[in-house]
């Protein structure tokens, strides 16, 4: 069954009724109805506040790095550990195609289910997770095989054997060696993008969000507890920190916006993941036709924070 938010209430209704309908077999009314729902979907959707996009990108049913390494990649075979210390499950690296054309995709896992979402600590990535990371960007520069890298964590694992086993040190030196990388790179918010965790694998040369997704220093749950004292002004948090798409495009923090389908990458994912092949291959194309690539990305993160 799929999941609703309170937003969504009439929708879901609507929703109800068409599959009612249906069983009837009463084509006059599935025919208002979807018209009705066409209709409240436009409504509810065009006017999303930033606390109700941040609640979307964090569904449950949205699609996780997985989905979209199911859907897009072909021949694909996983690669596994740090060569240090172990394999971290909250972050997996693939190798395979999209079409005919060879890529690497690194990527932050959630999980599914109560047993899955453990195994991938809930999308939280640990010390080894990004030396992995690490370790199969350099193969992939090794062999010129472009890069896909795609974010979705509430952050980097804060527990104390992470701490011991050097995080913070983990972090920084993925974002000193993959600002170098001799290889496109194409790194996109799918859902949550949370401080470090997310920044870890977000130097890239090119950086998108989905539509409905956030990039953030910090939780809004966070934020409202540092600022007020006060977990329940997340929407005053996630209004003022300025995490949606719309906001980071505007100061320049991010390159474009992925459009996702009219109600949400989470009720089709499979336009979804079409969404993301045709970013993914137009910026790789894009960024091969430009000689000075290196450059420009090392342009591009010294921009970071300028303002007038």
């Amino acid at each position: 069954m799929p999941t609703y938010l309170e937003f969504e209430t009439k929708i879901k209704t609507l929703q109800e009724s068409i599959t009612t309908a249906q069983l009837k077999n009463d084509i006059h009314a599935i025919e208002i109805l979807q018209k009705d729902l066409d209709k409240e979907i436009h409504k509810v959707y065009s006017n999303l506040s930033d606390y109700q996009k941040l609640q979307l990108a964090r569904h449950p049913d949205r699609p996780y790095t997985m989905d979209y390494i199911n859907l897009l990649l072909k021949d694909s075979m996983e690669i596994h550990g740090d060569r240090h210390f172990s394999d971290d499950n909250a972050i997996v690296c693939y190798l395979g195609k999209i079409d005919n054309q060879k890529v690497m995709v690194i990527g932050e896992e959630k999980g599914r289910g109560t047993k899955n979402k453990i195994q991938r600590n809930f999308g939280m990535p640990n010390p080894e997770g990004y030396r992995k990371a690490l370790r199969v960007a350099k193969i992939a520069e090794k062999f010129n095989i472009p890069l896909l890298m795609l974010i979705d964590t509430p952050g980097a694992y804060p527990g104390v054997g992470a701490e011991e086993r050097g995080q913070s040190e983990a972090i920084a030196k993925n974002l000193q060696d993959f600002s170098v990388l001799k290889i496109p790179t194409i790194s996109i918010v799918i859902g949550e993008g949370g401080s470090g965790g997310a920044l870890a694998i977000a130097v890239a040369d090119r950086l998108a969000m989905m539509e409905y997704s956030v990039f953030s220093v910090i939780s809004p749950e966070g934020c409202a507890a540092i600022l007020w004292n006060d977990p329940s002004k997340i929407e005053s948090a996630t209004q003022s920190m300025k995490i949606t798409p719309e906001s980071l495009k505007e100061a320049g923090l991010i390159d474009a916006i992925i459009e996702e389908p009219k109600i949400g990458a989470h009720r089709d994912k499979e336009m979804a993941a079409k969404k993301i092949k045709e970013y993914f291959l137009t910026s790789l194309q894009e960024i091969r036709d430009d000689k000075d690539y290196l450059q420009n990305r090392y342009k591009k993160i010294m921009s970071y924070g300028s303002f007038q």
